[in-house]
């Protein structure tokens, strides 16, 4: 078995190659997302630098998450070569050490770091996020952007005072509080349709939906324009905000209850689902980069092509990345379970890595 000292060697070299990987994709992502930021808002009013450096800096954990994988893959390829350069995997090899064996402190570590991620870090970033929005509103106005604090579309299905009813929006802002370009199917008591309602814009207030500019049809009347049309609900401001959040901002430790009420608001909860999962997945996920980085960066400087297996090692974590995009499109629309579309990659990746490695070292 390999030895304490050459463990915690190995270790540690991962971690900090991993860490400095992780900090310079940060810098990076900083620095496009501030510029692009800067260019949108400079010219407004409300524009401060101070705002600006502060809503990129917040919101830019949570785009962290997504190079997480492909920093922890180049940084093992860089820490496996600077190890051959060295010529340090000649002397463990010649120890009778195994790649079975040397590589279970990487693994150990990005196991560990996917744990660390999805417990600690999602729920920091997501907070962050979140205050990154209310300064971004803040950069923008009162004109609540896209880019501050929205989402698509949304569908909401509630019990009122009236009846029950169904909400579609083009977009929602403010987690869910106010609906853009609404349209609303309200039922009678006995389940018929009653009234059907097409307004620029709903705001959610106690009990109610106040919806503005609304033309009102129904089948006992002529169409009608109200300046406010009420239309009555029992869901709260929590609950449609938990119900319409969107699921990579939700932290992991609620995501359980965020998928409970969107069920209960009538809901599909596959996008909440395959979040939950797929931070589950993050250990697993991490690790097979580690069994890839391996694949590509174990051959010794001796024989050349270091070029080439860098390049097969980007082309894996591409490939790879691919694979991941079109698995959560077709979980997050039901079409694949979120289970499968969430743990798919990070399987397929381990197994790929295992039985590369099963070829090149033991025949």
């Amino acid at each position: 078995m390999i030895g304490r000292t050459l463990g915690v060697y190995m270790a540690r070299k991962f971690t900090s190659i991993t860490v400095g990987m992780l900090m310079a994709s940060f810098v990076i992502v900083f620095l496009v997302d501030f510029v692009e930021l800067v260019r949108r808002a400079v010219d407004r009013e409300s524009f401060t630098w101070s705002l600006a450096l502060a809503a990129s800096l917040l919101r830019v954990p949570v785009y962290l998450e997504q190079v997480m994988p492909f920093a922890v893959l180049f940084g093992a390829i860089a820490g496996f070569l600077a190890l051959s350069r060295r010529l340090e995997l000649v002397i463990i090899r010649a120890a009778g050490i195994s790649v079975w064996q040397f590589l279970v402190p990487p693994i150990l570590v990005a196991a560990l770091l996917g744990v660390i991620g999805t417990t600690v870090y999602n729920p920091t970033a997501a907070k962050l996020k979140e205050l990154s929005d209310d300064i971004t509103l803040r950069l923008f106005g009162q004109e609540q952007l896209i880019v501050a604090q929205s989402s698509s579309e949304a569908w909401l299905r509630q019990e009122g005072d009236d009846g029950e009813s169904i909400m579609h929006a083009r977009q929602s802002f403010e987690q869910g509080a106010r609906l853009v370009d609404v349209v609303a199917l309200t039922f009678t008591p006995t389940g018929a349709l009653h009234e059907r309602i097409e307004a620029k814009e709903a705001r959610l207030e106690p009990n109610k939906w106040v919806l503005k500019d609304a033309l009102v049809r129904s089948a006992n009347s002529d169409p009608q324009i109200f300046n406010t049309y009420i239309v009555s609900t029992r869901l709260s401001t929590e609950q449609v905000r938990e119900s319409l959040a969107a699921p990579d901002v939700v932290p992991f430790w609620k995501l359980p209850r965020y998928i409970d009420m969107a069920q209960r608001a009538g809901l599909p909860a596959f996008q909440y689902r395959l979040q939950y999962q797929s931070l589950l997945a993050r250990p697993l996920l991490l690790s097979a980069m580690v069994l890839i980085a391996a694949t590509v960066s174990l051959r010794l400087f001796r024989f050349g092509n270091i070029g080439r297996m860098v390049l097969s090692g980007v082309g894996a974590g591409f490939v790879l990345y691919v694979i991941t995009q079109l698995a959560r499109d077709l979980g997050g629309v039901g079409i694949v379970p979120p289970v499968v579309a969430a743990w798919s990659p990070a399987v397929v990746a381990t197994l790929m890595g295992f039985t590369i490695l099963l070829h090149q070292e033991d025949g």
